[in-house]
């Protein structure tokens, strides 16, 4: 049966956020708030716990998951960023955004896409998972928390914990935290590329 921290959205409780990033050293996963919905992460390096997040999502191998990076610099050792390209990310983050950039070696190959070799990367504008990954010293691998056959994101936490209480080991309640995904951009090619409108504003990355 999963652990239930409730923690503040402004100003985490430390020891909460201490023993949350505790669980996922250990290998667990987790529920957890963002600034554009609730998500399941897990440690980037650990297959078991990204399998588990597969079959909760019933997700397939072709599915991308994300990078949650603390900031710009951290994103840099996982993707690389051309010149134009770091402009646009400085100017726009954090938030809403996902970015697909191509991805380094520092990423496990499980994780990138297949044939692409792309990797989707985000800084959150949120201070419960800002907290989260600066006890953790790493990224945070990231999927939004859909469940298979919805439409929409599950946005309260008690019925996150009925429906996974059993099949993750921690759900943290940061209060109503939206239920509208990232704003996906594709950076790969020089000229950017919206794949999904979101919560983020598409127009800066509008080409004409």
């Amino acid at each position: 049966m999963s652990q239930f921290f409730q923690i503040h959205c402004e100003n985490p409780q430390q020891r909460l956020i201490r023993q949350a990033a505790d669980i996922i050293h250990q290998g667990g996963v987790v529920v957890y708030p963002t600034d554009s919905a609730y998500a399941l992460g897990c440690h980037i390096g650990d297959k078991k716990a990204v399998d588990r997040i597969r079959r909760i999502r019933n997700l397939d191998e072709r599915h991308n998951f994300t990078l949650m990076c603390r900031d710009l610099s951290e994103l840099a050792i996982y993707a690389r960023v051309e010149n134009t390209a770091y402009r646009l990310l400085k100017a726009y983050t954090p938030g809403p955004y996902t970015f697909i950039l191509q991805a380094t070696r520092e990423v496990p190959r499980r994780l990138m896409h297949p044939k692409r070799r792309t990797i989707g990367l985000r800084v959150p504008d949120f201070a419960i998972t800002q907290a989260l990954l600066a006890d953790l010293g790493e990224p945070l691998m990231s999927t939004t928390l859909i469940m298979p056959g919805d439409e929409y994101p599950l946005i309260d936490p008690y019925d996150m914990r009925d429906l996974l209480e059993h099949h993750v080991d921690l759900i943290i309640d940061g209060g109503f935290c939206g239920m509208e995904p990232t704003t996906v951009i594709n950076m790969v090619d020089e000229v950017p590329s919206v794949i999904r409108e979101g919560k983020g504003d598409p127009a800066p990355f509008l080409q004409g």
